[in-house]
């Protein structure tokens, strides 16, 4: 994976020579027009106001793409900085300990504390580091897999179980499924990686306690949707469309309370347009804090009759559509 950083840039200093332009560009357009409307010029005239118009589009582009470069390079240092803390973190506990295990004398149930602890920031370096290699990977994730049928259930519950133990809570208290019997065909770990992001966003962002609601369902011709609630704060409308950029999270790096490098929902949205779906995230139509994220996935197959579903805390409530609230959609797809 090859990332390139470059300094911090101001926007400043571009948009003041991209208005400078323009407005140069525009006053020279309406000199030439009032010269040679005089001296009767039309053809001059034509071709001037032609390459004066190509110009201030010119200028206008140059301005956008420069601000979506700074913009981009701001995502980069805050991400340098969320990875620089992630592996310092783990890394200082891991050094912190293996002194006082050498340094001091213990006994076993000291030990043994000491131990789980550092087998846990080792997970959380090692989670760490193999979600940098996913997006270095990303079009290439599923490829040596052959495409299976998938029963959603017990691949959603994983997902929510791996994220209850990272997070230590029970999944008896956080989570409810309403997931009948269906089977999407397609590469397991894609899906995996999918949900396991999503799932373990909803319980990192929910509330004190996290609650976590799952359904899938089917939604048009042989499609699926897997809806995931939580009761967090809730995802600004305006930072919706750009949680799903890679490197983007909202706020300041020196005011961050949670882990992450924000490269999870990237890794999300970049596999679910491979898989030519969508995801959305929208409001709870509750009216409760916090925020649906809706993936829609081609693929489903008919209904698996007899097949064990749910939990016993199920919730029944069926999801609304997504054009019911305010959302934001993915990217429409090209293939």
């Amino acid at each position: 994976m090859a990332i390139y950083f470059r300094k911090r840039s101001a926007l400043g200093l571009p948009v003041t020579i991209s208005v400078s332009i323009m407005a140069l560009n525009v006053v020279l357009m309406v000199c030439w027009i009032v010269i040679l409307a005089r001296l009767s010029g039309w053809t001059a005239l034509a071709v001037g106001v032609v390459a004066f118009t190509l110009i201030l589009i010119g200028a206008l582009l140059w301005l956008v793409l420069t601000i979506k470069e700074i913009n981009l390079n701001h995502r980069q240092a805050n991400f340098v900085d969320s990875v620089t803390h992630e592996l310092k973190s783990p890394i200082a506990v891991l050094q912190l300990y293996l002194e006082t295990l050498r340094l001091r004398p213990m006994d076993d149930a000291q030990r043994a504390e000491f131990h789980a602890v550092m087998e846990q920031e080792l997970h959380r370096l090692d989670r760490l580091i193999s979600q940098l290699l996913e997006v270095g990977r990303l079009d290439h994730i599923g490829d040596q897999e052959e495409p299976e049928d998938i029963l959603m259930e017990p691949l959603l519950r994983q997902a929510a179980e791996l994220a209850c133990l990272h997070h230590k809570v029970p999944i008896q208290e956080v989570f409810t499924f309403d997931v009948p019997p269906l089977k999407l065909h397609g590469r397991r770990i894609v899906l995996e990686l999918i949900f396991s992001n999503l799932i373990d966003n909803a319980v990192k962002y929910g509330g004190h306690p996290p609650r976590v609601d799952i359904w899938a369902h089917p939604y048009g011709s042989e499609r699926l949707r897997v809806s995931i609630r939580n009761n967090g704060q809730g995802i600004p409308y305006e930072d919706r469309r750009r949680i799903f950029q890679i490197f983007y999270r909202g706020g300041s790096e020196l005011e961050r309370r949670r882990t992450g490098t924000g490269l999870g929902l990237y890794i999300v949205h970049t596999l679910v347009r491979r898989l030519k779906g969508r995801v959305a995230v929208r409001d709870r139509p509750d009216g409760v804090s916090g925020c649906i994220f809706d993936v829609d996935l081609p693929g489903l197959l008919p209904v698996v009759a007899d097949s064990p579903t749910g939990s016993a805390h199920s919730s029944r409530e069926p999801p609304a559509s997504p054009r019911a609230g305010k959302e934001s959609l993915s990217p429409p797809l090209h293939g």
